[in-house]
């Protein structure tokens, strides 16, 4: 079991998410604005599972999606002339999904950000459970400021 670096209360002071929209739980390794490793622990009542599908619980693609935007997130947002700001979702790219990610699986989340320039970037991603592959991608991002005039 690897040590937590940053538990859920700690990741809320990085980024904006809260319940029932904040989908990491914690972060295992991180080298700021570089990469980062974290968690998410998928439990019989996570929200999304009462629709999907009620009989066949199943983690929705997108979901993972915006758990592996959240951990890159952190790790851009944690860079110090960040502080405060919000990361927004530029574009998705590469998509894959090869396993279903049901209730009881821990899923393991790896960005390496691959490119940046000012305060737009790329990420590579990869989540997976008990090291299978259940999805990867590559995501892009900018960093905003985060008022409402934006």
């Amino acid at each position: 079991m690897s040590e937590v670096l940053l538990n859920r209360e700690q990741i809320m002071e990085i980024i904006p998410h809260r319940d029932p929209f904040l989908l990491i739980d914690e972060v295992l390794e991180m080298e700021v604005g570089v990469r980062i490793k974290a968690r998410k622990y998928i439990k019989e009542e996570d929200f999304w599972f009462k629709g999907h599908f009620p009989d066949y619980p199943v983690t929705p693609g997108v979901l993972m999606i915006e758990m592996l935007a959240q951990a890159g997130a952190v790790c851009m947002l944690s860079k110090p002339q960040y502080k405060g700001k919000i990361a927004l979702f530029a574009g998705i790219d590469k998509a894959k999904f090869r396993k279903q990610v049901k209730p009881g699986d821990v899923l393991d989340l790896e960005v390496e950000i691959i490119r940046e320039k000012l305060s737009i970037g790329t990420g590579k991603a990869l989540a997976t459970v008990d090291g299978k592959k259940a999805v990867s991608c590559e995501i892009s991002f900018a960093v905003v400021d985060g008022n409402k005039e934006d």
